[in-house]
């Protein structure tokens, strides 16, 4: 393993183009913007590759896609832009009966007129619940950044917030507090088996929730509402409860592991439950022991009665970090298995979205034989290099709050973030910002992958921004900040560069 790494370091190596490749990724992201309405309203998902015709609908404006996109945006202070896809997306938030409370997957401006996606246009017809999920965390980025609280606390915007929420937190069959979602309704947007209650779907609901805590707050402020009072107190209740079950059920260490092998089966009646969804220890994949090590740990991907899904999903544990849900122990903890499982996870095109990938008769059963999802391909184990910048913010986050806690660890993390980069700055400008690579190392583009993809682009100068601008800016990522706070911090700064 450790002749393994070597060879990786070593293959890495700074490039003295580096300046280049940022002022031409930069024109490349500002070709991505678009207008809505005549003015700048985000990203198409993928520039059209000059020799090809086939543009399908990556001339949309996705709001998953978009989520990194108003990041940066923000960091340029190109607040107007953030404001008005916000805005737009407002706009088109569903008010029919079944979908009430939606924000659609994509839209564009057709004939003067905006068009929507819900999932009626989707391979698979799948409403996409991601969309909904992120638009109040990035409406709540904007706030914190731009100081705007009179848009926080509009009519408008508290209105969506409250039909999203009427969505989300409303009574079902089941009394646990997480969100059921079909297979495919989220960024895994093709059979993975990932229905139920997966791993990156919790965590977003639990970053809207908060978020949308935040902007309730703001307008509690300013209008005393019982009502919204009210909402307050049912919604915190369902966030502690959600950060509960997600630490109780889906964090995994080595020692919790020996702890479920020998839990008892077949449990009923109105005892305390050591086995709530009766979980055999004949499901644990032999392959976790070495995975998780002595010290390591992360969220699991699904749990299901009896089906847990060990599988590791990479975004939905760095949200995990980034939105509050894991401690910094656990933080750590985590940081400590990607280090382990590096030449998994990372490899030659950094990082893998989903380990181990399903082969063989396992592929064919729960993926339905899907040929974008071939083992070691997209979402079944492909190389996404849009979501280092996620894990690059989680790590400087956690670096900035606890910079006294495990600094051999921290000074790893850092060192593993910058070979990274490097990698990616070498390797993506050749490879023409395509959208993922497959294989085991990441080696290859991606099958069907295009390439421009605007999150591929723009994710590498969101870490670019971490690692060479301002790393400080990683603040903006922290749910607990507050819009006060950065006008004061700003106009801080103006002074003393006035002063200057």
């Amino acid at each position: 393993m450790a002749r393994q790494f070597s060879q990786q370091q070593l293959r890495v190596r700074p490039s003295s183009k580096e300046e280049a490749v940022v002022a031409a990724a930069r024109d490349q992201f500002e070709r991505t913007l678009v207008t809505v309405r005549g003015q700048l309203v985000g990203s198409v998902a993928a520039l059209e590759h000059p020799h090809k015709s086939d543009s399908a609908n990556y001339g949309e404006v996705f709001l998953r896609d978009n989520v990194p996109v108003m990041v940066y945006l923000l960091l340029q202070g190109r607040y107007s832009v953030v404001r008005h896809f916000l805005s737009t997306c407002l706009d088109l938030q569903s008010t029919a009966y079944q979908t009430r409370g939606i924000f659609p997957t994509s839209f564009v401006e057709e004939k003067g007129e905006v068009v929507a996606d819900y999932g009626q246009r989707s391979i698979g017809r799948i409403t996409s619940v991601d969309a909904s999920l992120w638009w109040p965390v990035l409406c709540w980025y904007y706030v914190q950044r731009s100081g705007d609280v009179e848009f926080a606390s509009s009519q408008k915007v508290q209105r969506g917030v409250q039909l999203l929420l009427d969505l989300v937190l409303h009574p079902s069959f089941e009394g646990t507090p997480v969100l059921f979602v079909p297979d495919c309704a989220f960024m895994i947007d093709r059979p993975m088996d990932v229905w139920g209650a997966p791993l990156e779907v919790e965590v977003l609901l639990y970053g809207c929730l908060r978020s949308c805590c935040k902007l309730m707050d703001l307008a509690q402020t300013n209008v005393r509402s019982r009502l919204l009072e009210q909402r307050l107190v049912v919604t915190r209740k369902w966030l502690h409860d959600l950060r509960l079950f997600l630490l109780k059920h889906y964090w995994v260490t080595s020692k919790t592991m020996q702890v479920l092998r020998r839990r008892p089966t077949e449990q009923y009646g109105d005892q305390q439950h050591q086995n709530e969804f009766n979980v055999q220890p004949q499901v644990i994949p032999p392959w976790l022991q070495d995975w998780l090590e002595n010290r390591g740990g992360y969220l699991i991907g699904n749990i299901r009665t009896g089906r847990p899904d060990f599988r590791f999903y990479s975004l939905g544990n760095t949200l995990a970090c980034l939105f509050g849900i894991l401690t910094s122990p656990q933080q750590r903890a985590l940081f400590r298995l990607v280090l382990h499982n590096r030449e998994h996870l990372m490899a030659q095109m950094p990082m893998r979205i989903c380990h181990p990938p399903m082969e063989l008769e396992e592929w064919s059963n729960k993926t339905g034989s899907d040929p974008k999802n071939w083992p070691w391909s997209y979402h079944n184990g492909g190389h996404w290099p849009s979501l280092l910048w996620y894990l690059g913010g989680a790590i400087l986050l956690h670096e900035q709050s606890n910079p006294s806690a495990d600094v051999l660890l921290t000074a790893q993390m850092r060192s593993m973030l910058e070979e990274c980069y490097w990698s990616q700055l070498n390797q993506l400008p050749r490879q023409q910002w395509a959208e993922y690579f497959d294989g085991p190392t990441g080696t290859w583009v991606g099958q069907q992958a295009r390439t421009y993809q605007t999150w591929t682009i723009v994710g590498f100068l969101l870490l670019h921004h971490l690692l060479r601008v301002n790393p400080s800016d990683v603040w903006l990522l922290d749910l607990d900040g507050q819009p006060q706070e950065h006008q004061g911090r700003k106009k801080a700064e103006a002074t003393a560069s006035a002063d200057q």
